[in-house]
């Protein structure tokens, strides 16, 4: 699952980790983003010393035999982490999906984490350019979620997610204990303050504040590729 940050992609990992048959891994590329960029993000020198930094071997592990025994690999990616000199072709031998948020209501958000945010760090270019190589190497529309109509109906778009993907889909998706997870990344505690206290999705709540004049241009720059992808979303 391909997302962008200020997104529901902690909550969807609690939806598929609730699953008995599936293994979940969060952020698996962080590590080696924090190394290569520098960034300082919240504890990120103990995230580089505690998790693989060497983008392969994390590919190697992504794509290999699925821990725990499990039938189902769970996978949430934030979409910046993947940098431009990481390999993309370990990715077409994934199920490819995509997770969005409308701009105007992400940057909000994120700028209260990053204060000056670029279009990058969004995510939406990266999963623009996923999602247009992996359609155009298996001919078909990956799939395509957007946040807001999964808090509406989570329900109805975690079915359309599992038929897309050829999964048999489980009424345990919908409602799990609140508190951490050992599946957490080490991050959590900076992060998950809000998700570890929900039992399930919570109801879409619009919020009214707006985006600086400042980011106009990326406001503008992140429409114009969420637009682009929300045409593909999943109940559309």
């Amino acid at each position: 699952m391909w997302s962008g940050p200020r997104n529901i992609s902690t909550a969807l990992l609690r939806s598929w980790g609730n699953r008995e048959d599936t293994f979940v891994n969060d952020e698996p590329l962080y590590a080696a983003f924090l190394n290569e960029t520098g960034f300082d993000h919240p504890i990120a020198r103990e995230i580089v010393d505690y998790y693989e930094t060497d983008w392969s071997k994390v590919v190697a592990g992504l794509t290999g035999e699925i821990p725990g025994g499990k039938t189902i690999y769970y996978q949430k990616h934030m979409a910046h982490h993947l940098l431009p000199g990481m390999g993309r072709e370990w990715i077409h031998g994934l199920e490819n999906c995509f997770l969005l948020r409308n701009p105007a209501e992400m940057l909000t958000s994120l700028i209260k984490i990053l204060p000056e945010p670029g279009l990058a760090d969004t995510g939406l270019p990266q999963q623009l350019e996923i999602f247009r190589m992996v359609r155009e190497q298996t001919g078909r529309r990956p799939p395509v979620l957007d946040s807001r109509d999964v808090l509406e109906n989570p329900e109805k778009l975690l079915r359309l997610l599992c038929d897309e993907t050829g999964i048999e889909f489980s009424s345990a998706m919908l409602s799990w204990d609140p508190g951490k997870r050992d599946t957490d990344g080490i991050w959590a505690p900076h992060w998950y303050g809000e998700v570890e206290k929900t039992t399930s999705f919570r109801s879409y709540v619009p919020k009214d504040e707006g985006v600086p004049a400042k980011f106009e241009t990326v406001l503008q720059e992140c429409m114009e590729i969420y637009e682009e992808l929300y045409e593909y979303r999943l109940g559309n």
